[in-house]
């Protein structure tokens, strides 16, 4: 083993927090490894030596002195013995140093693939670590890299780069090198490749949980659990419907959402880069929470079927538009907002 290797261990301790001991062990036994397979010798009886203060490396085998072989193994014969060393003799334990072709280069690339593998466990170990207790929650980034053909940001928090995909993005928003963006933390997804197993944290900024978390982080009700949310249907980039109710009859869940001359929810749109978001009063009157989710429509009557969950909302005809929004928007938001199929009829 090479000095290369050695200092590439020492690196590997100081930048990775790797023990370099720990490193060792693993090239041992992946050497070890490679001689049971190439030289039939079982792992059991082979011993190794590895000295980073000499940079050298020892592999044997341990044989008694017999005077009969039954175990080639375990055992030499004496008249081999003494070929090795005349003060070997019956009883003798020996030490014989595995000798390979090309020793030095398999030793060299085993080396190389263990570090390999080790960085990336260390890595996916590092991330699970560091994001397990964040899912769910918002951290702040800083765009190191947007790559203009295939849309990826790659993204720095703390120490890992972190990728934001296309599907994850608001649509329209551009980013450039060193931004500082807020990301919602959605999972960390386990992948199987080739290499092993690895991890993948997933940040998102279409995520519903986004607009969750900054109306938690913006409105100190919510965080009190006086005012709590009850429903979020989104649409990124666009717009956002958010159901609320009061555990407080005096606080109005609504106007602490939007906060004194609207500071609150002018923050939060800022972040979402002015996606529109209509705040809903929650309601356990299913027909007037629908009525509701369906603002700012103008909303005449709502016959709810309660064993279909299905409902038709009646409206005016100069509403009927409205409510049901560009594109079938509104509708579709009300719909996956309140849990309930809407059929949206007008009346003259």
């Amino acid at each position: 083993m090479n000095s290369e290797l050695f200092e590439a261990l020492d690196l590997l301790q100081k930048e990775k927090g790797i023990p370099k001991d720990y490193m060792i062990e693993k090239i041992k036994a992946a050497i070890i490894a490679a001689i049971k397979r190439d030289q039939g010798i079982s792992a059991e009886n082979v011993k190794a030596e590895i000295n980073p203060e000499t940079n050298t490396m020892r592999f044997y085998t341990v044989k008694e002195v017999v005077e009969e072989v039954e175990n080639p193994q375990t055992q030499i014969s004496l008249e081999q013995a003494k070929a090795i060393s005349r003060r070997n003799k019956l009883g003798s334990i020996i030490e014989l140093n595995i000798e390979t072709k090309n020793f030095g280069r398999i030793a060299a690339k085993i080396g190389k693939n263990v570090i390999i593998q080790a960085i990336n466990e260390a890595i996916n170990g590092s991330l699970v670590q560091e994001f397990e207790g964040k899912q769910n929650e918002i951290l702040t980034a800083v765009v190191n890299q947007v790559d203009r053909t295939n849309g990826i940001v790659s993204l720095q928090i703390d120490r890992h780069e972190l990728m934001l995909k296309p599907n994850e993005q608001i649509p329209g928003e551009r980013f450039n090198e060193g931004d500082r963006i807020k990301v919602y933390v959605d999972k960390i997804k386990e992948r199987e490749n080739q290499k092993g197993n690895s991890y993948e944290v997933v940040v998102s900024r279409s995520h519903p949980g986004l607009v969750r978390r900054l109306f938690e982080l913006e409105v100190p009700e919510i965080a009190q659990g006086t005012v709590e949310i009850m429903s979020i249907a989104r649409e990124a980039g666009s717009r956002t419907k958010i159901s609320v109710m009061s555990t407080d009859p005096d606080v109005d869940p609504i106007g602490a959402c939007i906060g004194a001359r609207r500071s609150r929810i002018e923050r939060i749109l800022s972040e979402l880069k002015n996606e529109k978001i209509d705040i809903i009063r929650y309601s356990d009157d299913p027909a007037k929470y629908i009525a509701e989710a369906l603002s700012p429509a103008k909303i005449t009557d709502v016959e709810v079927d309660v064993e279909n969950k299905a409902c038709r909302a009646i409206v005016p005809s100069d509403q009927l538009s409205l409510a049901i929004g560009r594109e079938g928007q509104n509708a579709r938001l009300s719909a996956k907002l309140t849990g309930w199929k809407i059929d949206i009829k007008s009346v003259d």
